[in-house]
Order: structure tokens, then C-alpha cells, then sequence
């Protein structure tokens, strides 16, 4: 009787095989293909140069505008125009037009994505959807084309890490501080071509949210997959947007790991992620009281309404910091007209934040919110690699939104405890 992972039980289904191990290969069908506007009109070009009659499955293909939004450049301009005559041509199954949002939250928030799931898209935080119990991974142009034009792929089945997470998170500190903790402890490659379940009593407690911010970032450890059980709180999202739940989706209770590591969160502090390694992690405490002249609350990490409403509890009745820029950018349309609806956004721009097209905005770096040299950021975001969000001199440092909101009001990194609103 096998013994399988979260990880094997999706790659075995979708390669038609009852049982696979780690350290295999498998060629298997594609559940969902996504490409962003940095890829898709090279992506579709190569397609149509390879002589293939069209995409082998058109519906199961979303391509997404969100990087370059708006277009800042008459060659962006240009390789949008040449994205929406590819879509037009190639009859792509959903297109999301800039505007609409991220990638990475457009399509769980759309009832793409479903719990075991082979998805794939040309972006590496692909990792988001395993919050949905989906085996979610980013590949290159080549891999893209041929899994568009066949309809499958080649995989490695990958060793899989556990990570069995206890204990009850203080007021003040959220899933993403969990997430850079991780990052923090156990190094950027401890996962390199592993998936990674996230399991414990401390999970039963999380939101969808929660989960999406902490798969978004497994990639930062080095992971192939981030992945969630599909539970409860799975079957009450994919209830929220129409889609009939498809059950329990979980590894079998005896099977294998590479590692197994338990990790207690009952005492753990606000985290920061200093320039310029995602896993160079302090306490907040460590870092309280460097300047910082931007702050940005947004990005497929934590650009959703829950993190623009814990950032405004902070802000409420505040001012930012005179010489601090503060730029908000919502994950989605439907984030910003939700935020909008019940007065989040009002609170965000009384307390002096710039609102930002639904994007990737200041995270991918490429326009807008850029820093000069010597500046310094703090944000909600994934990276923090040098030249990220502008000049080499420049120095990025990531948080919750809670900690950003905090850091905004005092024009230096704070925790956000200190502030009134603060909460869980």
C-alpha cells in the first residue's frame, strides 16, 4: 500500500499512474497554464513557429496583463498590443486585460484553481495556488510552449519537506512574519526542487489568505510546490465562489519525508526581512528605528483585502510620516472595489497613501514606485534582491502589512504592537 505525499498523489494522478515515488519521472497532463504579459507574446510567437495547429487546450489556458500596468513604455505598450491579437488568434480560453489584477490572485479569486490541480505559468511564485492543495510551479518559455502546444510535461516527482507548525500566533504577528521566520531559520535553498506541506495544529487556524501569503513565498526557500491540505477552510472558498467542493485532499498519515521539521509559533516576534536575501531575518525589534523613505502595501504576497484592512486598522486616524511615501497597490479589481465599498481605501488615503493601479506595481520594479540611490523601502511583497525596485543602492527590507502601516506613521521601521489597531 503506497504511502504518499501531497505531492505524488497529484503528479500520479495526473500522469495516469496509480502509484509514484520520489526521484521518478512522469510526463503528465496540465491542468491550467498561465502566462503574463513579460512572456506571452514571445511564448505564443514560439508556438506559432513551431509549426503546432493551435493550443491543445484553449479553456485551460489564462493569460494575465499585470506586470507592466499601465504600460509605462511604447514598447510595453506594443508587447500588450501583440498580447491581445495572440489571444484573439489562439482563441486563449480566459484573458484578464491590464487592471483586472495579479496573476496569482486573479486566479484563485476566479475559481480557477481547485484542490489537485497540475497548474503551471511563467511566473515563479506559481507556488501561491498550493495554499488550494494544487501542485503549482513556474516553468521557462521552452516548457511553456511545448506544455501549450501538447497539453503536458515532463516532472521529477520531488522529495517532500514537512513543516509541522504548532502553537497560537501573538496579536501583532500574522502568517506572513511566519513565512520569513521560516525563510529565516532554515535558509533560501532548504527546499531546492522539494515540495513543501505546511500541516499542524497551527494551519487548522489559518484563512485562505493566510495560506496564499505563505505558499507565495515556499518558493523563496526553493520549493517546486508550497502546498495545503484541501480542508474545511479550502472547501469554504471555492464555496464562496461557486465551485462545488471536491473533498479532503491530504497525505496519507504514514507517508514519507525527506525531513519533518516541527516548529512552535507561540513566541514568535514581528519579522523583517533585511536587504538584500529574503532569508537575512531579524525580530522587528532588531531593525526598529531605521529610516525608511517608501512604503509599499501590495503584491501577489499581500496585496488582498485582508491585508489592506490590516494595514488601515493601523493607519486609522493617522497621517504618514512627513518625507515617507506610501503607495498601496490592490491585488485585484475586485480587491480595490471591495476595499473601496467599505471604506478601507478611504482610511488609506486619509492617511496619506497613493493608490496604485491593480498590478504588481513597485514588487516587479519596472515603473512605477521606484527607489533612488540611498533610498530605503520597507513592503509586503517577496523580494528584496538588489535593484529590485529600482536603484543598485537602494536597500529593500519585507514585512507584514501591519509592520509596513507602522513603519509608514513613524518614518522609520516599527513594530506594529506599538500602534493602536494592532491586532492578530
Amino acid at each position: 500500500m503506497a504511502r504518499l505525499t501531497l505531492a505524488e498523489k497529484i503528479l500520479g494522478r495526473a500522469a495516469g499512474v496509480a502509484e509514484v515515488a520520489a526521484g521518478e519521472f512522469v510526463v503528465a497532463d496540465i491542468d491550467l497554464a498561465m502566462i503574463h504579459d513579460i512572456f506571452a507574446a514571445r511564448v505564443f510567437d514560439l508556438v506559432l513557429d513551431s509549426g503546432a495547429p493551435g493550443l491543445a487546450d484553449p479553456e485551460a489556458v489564462v493569460v494575465v496583463i499585470d506586470h507592466l500596468v499601465p504600460a509605462p513604455t511604447p514598447e510595453a505598450a506594443d508587447l500588450h498590443r501583440r498580447i491581445r491579437e495572440h489571444v484573439a488568434a489562439l482563441d486563449v480560453g480566459t484573458f484578464y486585460d491590464a487592471g483586472e489584477g495579479i496573476c496569482h490572485q486573479l486566479l484563485p479569486e476566479r475559481g480557477h484553481v481547485r484542490p489537485g490541480m497540475l497548474v503551471v505559468g511563467t511566473d515563479s511564485h506559481m507556488t501561491t495556488h498550493g495554499a488550494l492543495a494544487a501542485a503549482a510551479t513556474g516553468i521557462g518559455t521552452s516548457d511553456m510552449v511545448y506544455a501549450l502546444a501538447t497539453g503536458r510535461l515532463w516532472f521529477q516527482v520531488p522529495e517532500t519537506i514537512r513543516f509541522e507548525l504548532s502553537g497560537t500566533l501573538s496579536p501583532g504577528v500574522v502568517w506572513k512574519d511566519v513565512i520569513l521566520a521560516l525563510a529565516g531559520r532554515f535558509g533560501s535553498d532548504v527546499a531546492q526542487y522539494r515540495a513543501i506541506e505546511f500541516a499542524g495544529p497551527a494551519v487548522k487556524e489559518t484563512d485562505m489568505a493566510s495560506r496564499l501569503t505563505v505558499s507565495n513565498m515556499a518558493v523563496e526557500i526553493g520549493a517546486k510546490f508550497g502546498l495545503f491540505d484541501a480542508d474545511e477552510v479550502t472547501e469554504a472558498y471555492l464555496r464562496e465562489r461557486g465551485i462545488e467542493a471536491t473533498g479532503p485532499l491530504a497525505a496519507d498519515p504514514d507517508a514519507s519525508y525527506e525531513a519533518v521539521h516541527d516548529v512552535f509559533l507561540s513566541d514568535l516576534d514581528p519579522q523583517v526581512a533585511l536587504p538584500n536575501e529574503v532569508d537575512r531575518v531579524a525580530p522587528v525589534g532588531d531593525v526598529a528605528g531605521q529610516p525608511i523613505e517608501q512604503a509599499f502595501i501590495g503584491s501577489c504576497t499581500n496585496g488582498r483585502l485582508e491585508d489592506l484592512e490590516a494595514a488601515a486598522a493601523i493607519l486609522e486616524g493617522k497621517r504618514v510620516a512627513p518625507g515617507v511615501r506610501l503607495l498601496v497597490a490592490p491585488a485585484s479589481r475586485r480587491v480595490l472595489q471591495e476595499a473601496s465599498a467599505r471604506g478601507i481605501l478611504d482610511t488609506l488615503i486619509a492617511a496619506g497613501a497613493s493608490v496604485l493601479p491593480s498590478g504588481c506595481g513597485p514588487c516587479f520594479g519596472g515603473h512605477g514606485g521606484l527607489l533612488g540611490a540611498g533610498e530605503r523601502a520597507i513592503g509586503t511583497h517577496n523580494r528584496n534582491f538588489v535593484g529590485r525596485m529600482g536603484s543598485a543602492q537602494a536597500e529593500i527590507y519585507l514585512a507584514s502589512p501591519a509592520t509596513v502601516a507602522a513603519s509608514a506613521i513613524a518614518g522609520r521601521i516599527a513594530d506594529p504592537r506599538s500602534m493602536e489597531g494592532a491586532g492578530g
